[in-house]
């Protein structure tokens, strides 16, 4: 597991996850060395890579990546994270050319093939179930 995130530090990243605006102070115990984070004992690898090509994601077993930057959501921009050994790459917003799948509306039709996908927007995930619903 790693994570990248080329806007941040890890000093930051580990402040943010400690202090959450959302779901409060975390309980655990979070650490840093410049160059990973630990997590109640658990180390992550953290990158501060702004070309995804250059990130070792076949040293850290991750086979699959959440492309999440919100600056590569074509294709051919997130499928540099492939030539860093990621198998698959998941698109955390809209592509203008990768598949995209929908948990709960038509994610049973992805066949495996595509290495890169679109998961859609963050709208998108709360209201297409329900307008499924609603058409089915």
């Amino acid at each position: 597991v790693a994570v990248n995130d080329p806007f941040i530090e890890t000093k930051y990243a580990a402040y943010m996850l400690k202090y959450d605006s959302t779901h409060g102070v975390f309980k655990g115990e979070i650490t840093e060395d410049g160059s990973s984070l630990t997590v109640n004992g658990k180390k992550v690898k953290f990158y501060q890579e702004r070309d995804p090509a250059a990130i070792p994601w076949s040293e850290t077993g991750a086979d699959y990546v959440v492309e999440s930057t919100g600056v590569f959501t074509t294709t051919d921009k997130a499928a540099a994270h492939l030539k860093g050994g990621a198998k698959k790459v998941i698109i955390s917003a809209p592509s203008a050319d990768a598949p995209m799948y929908v948990m709960g509306v038509n994610e049973k039709t992805y066949d495996g093939k595509a290495d890169v996908i679109s998961n859609a927007s963050c709208t998108t995930n709360c209201l297409a179930p329900l307008a499924k619903v609603i058409n089915d």
